[in-house]
């Protein structure tokens, strides 16, 4: 088309910004674009008749409402010129770019003008768009890394870099990677871990909270300016509404070991163009502990981790049985629940879950006694105690010389193992790396690339697991001796106890299980296992029925 049709131009102007543009100043900024493409446009006489504009966009993919709002103007034959300033605003992932430059727009009568890069679909001269689009997506790419990399090494040095801190902390004002205990809030948050340790449930506390009054996170957040978002609950009672919180938060709360001094992040898996696809197993977490002033010791909270993972349920009379969610059946593992005999001075007794509803072809009863259990584990209690505070050091001292002395060797083994695992992933990093540019090349092809890559990552994956396992063997041996040392420390002020209370059974307890032998004569041996919380070696006590 010569100069003769310019008027017959319909332009359509794109202008796209994204957060990381913004740190490039006002050159990149949407006015700027746009200033300089519609005096371009004034020059060389076309009509502009529509400016699309994408503020705060990624270019990596299409989901970008100005840009599906102009492509649909060109569909209805509204545009037939779209200029840009250059082709990363257009988009970065080079193989939807190159779509809509060598089909889309052809297809629609549309000619595309990249001003900066001298682009121009009416020219012959293009053949640099394709290099340029890879490029645009090698340079996002590069910035991800570089930015995912800051956020690990910030990670690894156990600095916090969220926008707000968690509820019971705020941001030191000297310094805001570090956390500073907000004297407001720790006590809300020190409840709701007292009210867990006895064994209660995010529902009970949620329904606590509320009773008492205690105003939600985003409540606090809003107060202080942090942030200006309102939960259902206070958009449908705006008095009351702030004393509900949602079980999440709560759960969230109780299972962040912020609340132990620690910082814990790279939480989410993330990948290049796709973001955050899921979040991560704990022990997968980058946690660097004593960062920070804690709020609940470290014990107690590890002791919630156990609570939450095996609930207490309410009978039907409403009460909570004092063993309840302890109980494991030691040949199924189903819970062992609790029911009144029949008999003209009822009992109180525990039995298999199994038992009680498919009957003795599937398990059998593992029938104790309440009072039996009861007695045998306040025995314990006491008798643990005791021992600690006779000789509360060599005790611990003890326990932890042993598991030093036999870990030592199996320590050095997986150390070794672990080097020569990590060192393979990254040889595998090389190889995908040079199986990426043989492709390029064109020394083979995309069918053998993706079959090879897939080998390859299955491999990754497999030693990333069996190093995430290996590292957190390593950690527990290590913890081991810590706890030995923290439970004498824990146990020892139960010496006097008469008897027992939930509160002191879910601090203490971490399971109970319960074995049972039948002899030909028909006659039961039960044996239970009283596993304690912190300390590393099981007791366990004998009852004949």
């Amino acid at each position: 088309m010569g100069a003769a049709f310019a008027g017959t131009y319909r332009a359509a102007i794109y202008c796209r910004l994204s957060k990381d543009d913004d740190l490039q100043g006002e050159s990149a900024s949407i006015a700027n674009q746009r200033d300089m493409l519609e005096q371009y446009c004034e020059k060389q006489g076309w009509e502009v008749v529509a400016i699309y504009q994408d503020d705060g966009f990624t270019g990596l993919n299409m989901e970008r409402p100005d840009l599906k709002r102009m492509l649909k103007a060109i569909e209805r034959r509204q545009v037939n010129l779209v200029i840009t300033k250059d082709l990363s605003r257009l988009g970065r992932n080079y193989l939807q770019t190159g779509y809509l430059i060598e089909d889309f727009f052809p297809r629609n009568g549309v000619r595309y003008i990249a001003m900066n890069d001298g682009i121009d679909t009416m020219r012959e001269n293009n053949d640099i768009a394709p290099f340029k689009n890879i490029l645009n997506k090698m340079y996002s790419k590069d910035i991800s890394k570089k930015v995912h990399s800051s956020y690990l090494l910030k990670a690894q040095k156990g600095e916090f870099t969220g926008c707000v801190a968690p509820f019971g902390y705020r941001k030191d004002p000297d310094n805001k990677n570090h956390l500073l205990v907000d004297e407001e809030t720790a006590p809300t948050v020190r409840q709701l871990f007292a009210w867990a340790l006895e064994g209660h449930g995010p529902n009970f506390i949620r329904r606590r909270l509320e009773e008492q009054q205690m105003p939600c996170p985003t409540w606090w957040n809003r107060q202080r300016g942090l942030r200006n978002t309102f939960t259902k609950w206070e958009k449908q009672d705006p008095e009351k509404g702030r004393y509900i919180w949602d079980f999440t938060v709560i759960k969230d709360i109780l299972t962040n070991p912020v609340y132990t001094g620690a910082i814990a992040s790279q939480k989410k898996e993330y990948r290049f163009k796709i973001g955050t696809i899921g979040e991560k197993r704990p022990e997968d977490w980058i946690v660097v502990e004593g960062q920070h002033q804690p709020i609940v010791d470290r014990s107690s909270f590890e002791i919630v981790q156990e609570k939450l993972r095996s609930r207490q349920r309410p009978r039907q009379n409403g009460e909570v049985s004092l063993f309840a969610g302890l109980l494991k059946c030691g040949e199924c593992g189903k819970s062992l629940t609790i029911r009144a005999t029949n008999a003209k001075h009822p009992q109180q007794i525990y039995a298999c879950k199994t038992y009680n509803a498919y009957g003795k072809n599937h398990c059998t009863q593992h029938r104790v006694e309440y009072d039996v259990l009861y007695d045998l584990v306040l025995h314990k209690i006491q008798e643990c105690a005791r021992a600690a505070l006779r000789d509360e050091a060599a005790v611990a001292g003890r326990l932890s010389d042993n598991y030093i002395a036999e870990g030592k060797a199996q320590r050095e083994a997986l150390e070794h193992a672990l080097a020569k695992d990590e060192e393979r992933v990254e040889v595998l990093d090389k190889m995908v790396l040079r199986l990426y540019e043989d492709m390029v090349a064109g020394r083979i092809s995309e069918a053998n690339f993706n079959l090879m890559l897939d080998k390859t990552q299955t491999e990754q994956a497999q030693l990333k697991e069996r190093i995430a396992e290996g590292r957190k063997k390593l950690e527990d041996e290590l913890q081991l001796a810590s706890d030995a040392r923290q439970w004498s420390e824990a146990i020892r002020a139960y010496a006097d106890i008469t008897e027992l209370d939930a509160a002191t059974i879910n601090r203490l307890v971490k399971e109970i299980v319960v074995h049972e032998q039948i002899d030909p004569d028909r006659s039961r041996h039960i044996t239970i296992e009283i596993h304690f919380n912190l300390k590393p070696i099981a007791e366990a006590e004998q009852v004949t029925a």
